[in-house]
């Protein structure tokens, strides 16, 4: 009898047209197809509508699923026998060596790593409120965190942050465009900002919403990287490549920063997520494409919102902060009532709102229930 190697097996006892359906793009709900390849595949476990975690509900795409499901031949490997190859993808995409970044388990473990390298022994100085990854870990070695207060515009005040800045400072932290605010800051402040700032001490730009920028040539801080300043630049792809359930991201800096890093480096990526990412990076039509739906499922929050009269940050990523009147606490469970998940509270702003853009027709359910929940 012919020996069937594993893909051969998968198929002969079922599994393979499972995994054939789940990398589909034509799988949903009640099994019709659809024009758009896009689409969702219903991943809810509930009848939640989650807009609560800035994800991308369009991926993976299916180039990606399927570049997953024929990594599964090599799950059984370890991962850094392939980490290189993503590694040199990366240094193509970002114009740096290989030797300048460090993958990690999504832009999180990056992160924390940072926060107990530079901010265990000293201080750490951010934005109020802003992505609290790296604070909580240097806070949780012993770092001080120095939290300013945004701007009158929600953006970072980074004037007074420069400040703060002494001879115990280890890290000034900007998430650009930031986290739960959604502004950005202007191209030539931010970078002469990072420029002086990096004289002082080390800088840690979060790029995380960076792709969903407008603004043409708006710079990476990969640039000052490139010029050997003391600069991190974090990147995801949880957002517009929509592998949030992955976990892979990376940082860029100088060799000599990313080996101290590397050290203390928690987990790294799997397998599965070194092969999606290398997939994600040549898959330019999904990028597009989750781009421009994010642009229209934000239309349809700002028009919610100025429907009720209600005040909203004008956002650079994907999502939007908005003046809900109401503590969050109260909202959240109103709208959960109606089946849609939003932001947790962002203090001091615990009457302001964060919602992820979801697809259109989740953000037009978000909308309803809003304009049902406001109105009650």
């Amino acid at each position: 009898m012919k020996k069937l190697d594993r893909r051969q097996w998968l198929r002969t006892a079922g599994m393979g047209s499972a995994l054939t359906l789940l990398s589909s793009p034509a799988a949903l709900a009640g099994n019709m197809p659809l024009k758009d390849p896009y689409r969702p595949l219903g991943q809810k476990v509930d009848d939640l509508v989650r807009l609560s975690s800035n994800e991308n509900p369009y991926g993976p795409s299916p180039k990606v699923r399927k570049a997953l499901t024929e990594a599964f031949d090599l799950a059984c490997r370890y991962p850094f026998g392939y980490e290189q190859k993503l590694r040199e993808a990366l240094s193509e995409k970002h114009g740096v060596p290989a030797d300048h970044i460090m993958i990690a388990a999504g832009s999180t473990e990056g992160l924390k790593v940072t926060g107990m390298v530079y901010g265990g022994d000293g201080e750490v100085i951010a934005a109020e409120p802003t992505y609290l990854s790296l604070l909580n870990y240097a806070e949780d070695v012993g770092g001080y965190i120095h939290m300013v207060p945004v701007d009158d515009q929600m953006g970072h005040d980074l004037e007074e942050m420069e400040k703060r800045i002494t001879a115990k400072t280890g890290l000034v932290f900007v998430c650009n465009p930031n986290n739960p605010t959604g502004t950005l800051l202007p191209a030539q402040k931010m970078r002469d900002f990072c420029h002086s700032v990096s004289n002082k001490t080390m800088v840690f730009a979060d790029e995380a919403y960076f792709d969903y920028i407008t603004e043409p040539d708006y710079p990476s801080m990969v640039e000052l990287v490139k010029e050997g300043a003391n600069v991190i630049v974090s990147r995801t792809f949880s957002k517009v490549f929509g592998l949030a359930g992955i976990r892979i991201g990376y940082l860029i800096a100088r060799p000599d920063i990313i080996d101290r890093l590397q050290s203390l480096r928690m987990a790294g990526p799997s397998v599965l997520a070194i092969f999606a990412a290398l997939e994600a990076l040549k898959d330019k039509e999904f990028y597009q494409y989750s781009l421009d739906q994010n642009m229209q499922g934000k239309k349809v929050i700002y028009q919610a919102l100025k429907d009720l009269n209600l005040e909203y940050v004008p956002s650079h990523s994907n999502f939007v902060f908005f003046h809900s009147g109401q503590e969050i606490g109260k909202l959240n469970a109103a709208m959960r009532q109606e089946g849609v998940l939003v932001g947790r509270p962002f203090p001091p702003f615990t009457d302001w709102c964060r919602i992820s853009t979801g697809t259109v027709e989740e953000t037009e359910k978000f909308a309803m229930a809003l304009k049902k929940v406001m109105k009650a």
